[in-house]
């Protein structure tokens, strides 16, 4: 049976360490404070300024209005210009969605994609601090899902992201139940054209270890009709995942005209471009045997075609370019950011 908490809940469906996640996460914002304050900060606010907005009345048009902003209904029923006059809402309620899963514990190097994903979220969360905005999450697994309803004031919303971060990563198949506190095995890959062992997480996706389309191992249920509930009308919705090919969940055109809806991707560079070794024997825990990456004519086919399938799932699910972000587990993720908010502020 799934297990769900929410801040109200009396029996937390984990257990995060909540320590150690609060002391990384002082780290990360010692690394971006002058970032956060002095670049990102009016980027942001700048990105999210159009939809900050709400209808306030009718007004008569004047030279220099934004023709864009005229009511063509009135102005046809009285005969002369009328335009839409709005107000900026005084805050932004920023709620994320982050959907885990085995595969995020995937890296071909250092880092893996997870903790890359977690970082992004840990950025973006104190973006929303900075900007004295309300800020909540959603943490999804397969096991169950932790709600934590949208918080303003840099205190309570470093305590939210501390706890985002300090969740355990899901289970792998293989492993056995762990003990409280302790954090699953890492996976151990022996590469076949190099001694000596390897440590790196599990298998790719889109390879000969998970062919499958639109196969999503270890699922996240996400609670969307209780988000709906939580999160006011023209939000922002950032969804942060690993995004496997799959169809969009039910329901998911009345989010994005409900809220202002993103996708942020963490990729490695396995995932982009076929391993160039000649030969990896690699454990997969999301099937629970060792495959042979041997660089096939097939595989590499099944690859480039898992790569197509899964682009195409995300810009469906995301049709504006300017609402997706997708780094690499080797880029800046701060660096990332500023180039999306400015992107966004320069269509404005």
């Amino acid at each position: 049976m799934k297990k769900a908490t929410t801040d109200g809940g009396s029996a937390p469906a984990f257990q995060p360490s909540s320590s150690s996640a609060l002391a990384l996460l002082r780290q990360l914002e010692w690394r971006v404070r002058h970032a956060v304050e002095n670049v990102l900060s009016g980027e942001y606010r700048s990105a999210f300024r159009g939809r900050g907005m709400e209808f306030d009345q009718v007004v008569k048009y004047e030279f220099g209005d934004d023709v864009r902003d005229i009511d063509w209904n009135v102005t046809a029923r009285l005969g002369e210009p009328y335009r839409k006059k709005f107000v900026e809402e005084r805050e932004v309620t920023l709620m994320l969605v982050f959907e885990d899963s085995p595969s995020l514990q995937f890296g071909s190097a250092a880092l893996s994609k997870r903790e890359a994903l977690l970082e992004l979220a840990g950025l973006v969360m104190l973006l929303g601090a900075v900007n004295h905005d309300r800020v909540g999450y959603v943490f999804a697994a397969p096991d169950g899902y932790h709600l934590k309803e949208p918080v303003r004031g840099r205190g309570p919303i470093l305590h939210a992201a501390s706890t985002l971060l300090g969740m355990p990563p899901p289970r792998l198949a293989g492993d056995r139940e762990p003990e409280s506190g302790a954090q699953p095995p890492v996976i151990a890959t022996a590469s076949a054209s190099a001694a000596g062992t390897k440590t790196i997480r599990p298998a790719p996706a889109g390879t000969a270890a998970n062919p499958v389309a639109g196969f999503r191992p270890g699922q996240s249920d996400i609670p969307w009709q209780l988000l709906a509930r939580t999160a006011p009308r023209h939000s922002i919705l950032i969804w942060l995942s690993d995004f496997p090919p799959a169809e969009p969940p039910e329901g998911w055109g009345v989010l994005r005209r409900r809220y202002n809806t993103m996708g942020f991707r963490v990729d490695d560079p396995w995932d982009r471009a076929f391993p160039s070794a000649d030969s990896l024997v690699a454990y997969d825990p999301l099937a629970g045997r060792l495959v042979t990456l041997d660089g096939t004519a097939a595989q590499r086919l099944a690859h480039t075609q898992w790569v197509q399938r899964r682009s195409a799932a995300f810009h469906d699910l995301f049709p504006d370019a300017l609402s997706r972000l997708v780094v690499s587990t080797e880029e800046s993720r701060l660096d990332a950011l500023v180039r999306f908010f400015h992107a966004r502020m320069k269509s404005r």
